[in-house]
């Protein structure tokens, strides 16, 4: 299976206020985050992190929570992303368009672009960045825009299956 996350933030306290997020301190946070997602990604599953995954923390201790997290990590670079470790990613870039998945292309980046590849071809663009609630993609959908924010802030502090992204957006397999 293939999944997308993004802006867990993990380790950094202030978010919680910043986004209004239901916990009570960041401790109980990563908690959470980790569980939501090894709870759905399995060793064998392929998860594309589009950014900002810890924020506020030291390298080390951004790279044992990252070493927590199940799956094939594929990293988007964001803007609060450290120099982690190289060997917890099995590839590393600023932006990845991914093909083959479905009749279209899926754009990842963590900024939301306005336009990417074959956005007016009915290709999909995936990011984070925003901390958006879900409401963010349901305006996307309304107004025809192929752009998604897997951010963990509008999808219920979990990744977002590719399954699920192709669901909502009606797209073929």
């Amino acid at each position: 299976m293939i999944y997308f996350t993004s802006n867990m933030h993990l380790g950094h306290e202030a978010v919680i206020h910043m986004c209004n997020r239901p916990f009570k301190n960041v401790e109980e946070m990563n908690q959470v985050l980790i569980h939501n997602f090894n709870s759905i990604v399995h060793k064998n599953d392929t998860v594309y992190l589009l950014g900002d995954a810890t924020h506020r923390i030291s390298l080390d201790e951004a790279n044992d929570l990252i070493s927590k997290l199940n799956g094939h990590k594929i990293r988007i670079r964001g803007n609060h992303d450290k120099k982690y470790d190289k060997n917890l990613f099995e590839g590393i870039y600023d932006f990845l368009e991914l093909k083959g998945y479905c009749s279209t292309s899926i754009s990842l980046m963590h900024y939301a672009m306005p336009e990417w590849p074959k956005s007016r071809h009915g290709s999909i663009h995936l990011h984070g960045h925003q901390h958006n609630g879900f409401e963010y993609n349901m305006q996307m959908k309304e107004q025809g825009i192929k752009r998604y924010d897997v951010g963990v802030d509008g999808n219920a502090y979990f990744p977002v299956s590719l399954n699920r992204i192709f669901e909502f957006m009606e797209v073929e397999k």
